[in-house]
């Protein structure tokens, strides 16, 4: 009413997105925290175990595969390392570089955690039927394509 000449219709969207993404987030960090864990740790552990074995990777390919920043990387496996969840070996094919491995704990915790994660989101987008899912998920990435340019 103040301000009759602004479309302000793309707020509805935006703010909702905004509220739905912390409430999401919200679930899921309380999934993790039944392991342990946070939305890092388990993309750190979850990008292991997809490259597949033998779960190691290069630090760049981590923080690009997990979609995080190569210092969120760090940090993140230093807590994981103490934790004997991962551990920094030299690249046999590097002498300078090393590789991230997931260890044999690393492996169980994210096996153990997987399940409950996917579990949690398959709860939170029930609601939707699965074309509705499809959808959503085309429209969500139009608005980050659009966001990022």
């Amino acid at each position: 009413m103040e301000k009759p000449g602004l479309d302000v219709s793309p707020m509805a969207v935006i703010g909702r997105l905004s509220r739905t993404a912390l409430t999401v987030e919200s679930r899921l960090a309380d999934t993790f925290a039944r392991h342990g864990l946070d939305a890092s740790s388990f993309d750190v552990l979850a990008t292991l175990l997809r490259s597949g074995a033998p779960y190691r990777i290069a630090p760049a390919h981590l923080a690009q595969a997990a979609m995080i920043s190569t210092s969120a990387v760090a940090q993140g496996l230093n807590k994981l390392e103490s934790r004997g969840l991962v551990r920094r070996e030299m690249n046999p094919n590097d002498g300078r570089g090393t590789l991230v491995a997931l260890t044999d704990a690393g492996k169980e915790l994210v096996e153990k955690a997987l399940p409950d994660h996917l579990e949690t989101e398959r709860a939170i987008v029930a609601t939707l039927s699965l074309e509705e899912q499809a959808v959503l998920a085309g429209l969500l990435r139009r608005i980050d394509d659009a966001a990022g340019s």
